[in-house]
């Protein structure tokens, strides 16, 4: 045993309240029917403690989508500096997220992961079909017509846009913006810390919600988990080898394989941590000096990812929203889908690179197509499951980014690419 006495993290407490959870709540499942199984246990503890935990993780989502997309979008620097890298960019990151949301959506639909699981019958409460919106008009009202309303509301989407727009001003008018932008940075470490505080809750939380899910449903939740878990690896894995292993192989000649190969020691890291921003450091030294990116433009566009490139977190959403649709027994129409792939786009630009956060922004998405947002509980007991494995598609789709521009711009080093790696310890 380690001298300082190995402390647990925060994933492995997460899990432990689930098992516990799940545990605690079939056996209460199985208990008499009475006021002491519903109203004490399952309507009492475990939703006080539950709804808590739930209402705390909705308490970050406006400032965390605000503050953490001013930055990003602010941390583009000059825009005439931006010109074509940026373009490019900025259009990779944003195409290959909707590509991955589809894919999330199509391998949701073939696996059905949420059919047989009735929640709303469970919560009794009756989810009716909205009218359709048009597209044209969920476009154009996602400009806010007052911003202030739409942060007061929670209206995600023209929060997002008021986001990016305050960032580039801030951007453009340089000097004179250094110290809004300034407080805006430290406005970020203080949603950060305000995150990190509200996950520590996790593991109670998590034993809570899933309790109470266990404690009405019994064991025939696992099933459907399971398969919204698989449906997520095997969209991860699709992701991996078709779209950036198609584009490395057509826009690069490289290979999908070898590029692993190289890049799998900042992809362990991202996996283990469940963290993008954790996994940075090694994704620039890698990218650059063992994949042979250029180092300037990979100085842009890996920071730059880290804040609006989440295609596994993507992935997760458009399959979580699908599992969450099912279980509640509401159909998912084809105007819905759509609202998926947009908001999950947008809000994957606005989720941080922190463990958790995916989970987070997942309520965004559920909010803006109309989904009932206590999905999120079930979705977040093994929510650590999910992260590990989007947070290390998210900074592959970085690396990958850089890697074909740095190609484009003639600034890439084939001979690091070429030379062997694999007998160092990186």
């Amino acid at each position: 045993m380690a001298k300082e006495g190995k402390k647990m993290g925060l994933a492995i407490k997460v899990l432990l309240g689930l098992l516990v959870g799940a545990v605690v709540g079939i056996i209460v499942h199985y208990l008499p029917a009475g006021s002491l199984r519903d109203a004490v246990l399952i309507d009492g503890i475990f939703q006080f403690v539950g709804q808590v935990f739930l209402r705390s993780i909705m308490m970050c989502v406006v400032p965390l989508v605000f503050v953490s997309l001013v930055n990003g979008a602010a941390s583009m620097g000059d825009i005439k500096k931006l010109g074509r890298v940026g373009g490019k960019t900025l259009g990779f990151y944003l195409a290959t997220t909707a590509v991955a949301i589809v894919i999330g959506l199509v391998m949701a639909f073939i696996i059905s992961p949420g059919i047989g699981l009735d929640m709303g019958a469970i919560d009794q409460v009756e989810y009716a079909a909205k009218e359709a919106t048009p597209i044209a008009q969920v476009l154009y009202e996602m400009v806010p017509r007052n911003p202030i309303q739409a942060l007061a509301e929670g209206n995600m989407l023209q929060i997002i846009v008021f986001a990016i727009l305050t960032g580039i001003a801030l951007t453009v008018i340089g000097d004179k913006g250094k110290k809004v932008l300034g407080l805006f940075e430290e406005l970020n470490e203080l949603v950060m810390q305000l995150v990190a505080m509200v996950m520590k809750l996790a593991p109670i939380g998590v034993f809570a919600l899933v309790a109470r899910t266990f404690g009405q449903l019994g064991i025939d939740v696992i099933i459907p988990l399971g398969k919204s878990v698989f449906a997520v690896y095997v969209a991860l894995a699709l992701h991996l080898i078709f779209v950036y292993g198609g584009l490395l192989r057509v826009l690069g000649g490289m290979s999908i394989f070898k590029y692993v190969k190289k890049l799998y020691p900042a992809m362990l890291i991202a996996f283990s941590t469940a963290s993008s921003a954790a996994a940075l450091p090694a994704n620039m030294d890698i990218t650059v000096n063992k994949i042979g990116a250029s180092k300037d433009i990979a100085a842009f566009s890996l920071p730059l990812g880290n804040t609006i490139n989440m295609d596994g977190t993507a992935i997760y959403q458009g399959v979580a929203a699908v599992f969450i649709a099912q279980a509640y027994g509401i159909d998912v129409t084809l105007n819905m889908a759509l609202m998926i792939v947009l908001s999950a786009t947008l809000a994957s630009i606005g989720t941080a690179g922190v463990s958790g956060a995916g989970a987070i922004m997942l309520s965004m998405v559920l909010t803006t197509v109309g989904l009932p947002i206590e999905g999120v509980g079930l979705i977040f007991g093994i929510d650590r499951i999910y992260d590990m494995g989007r947070t290390a598609m998210n900074i592959t789709g970085d690396s990958v980014c850089t890697t074909i521009i740095s190609r484009q711009e003639g600034e890439f080093n084939e001979e690091i690419w070429n030379t062997d790696f694999a007998k160092e310890t990186v």
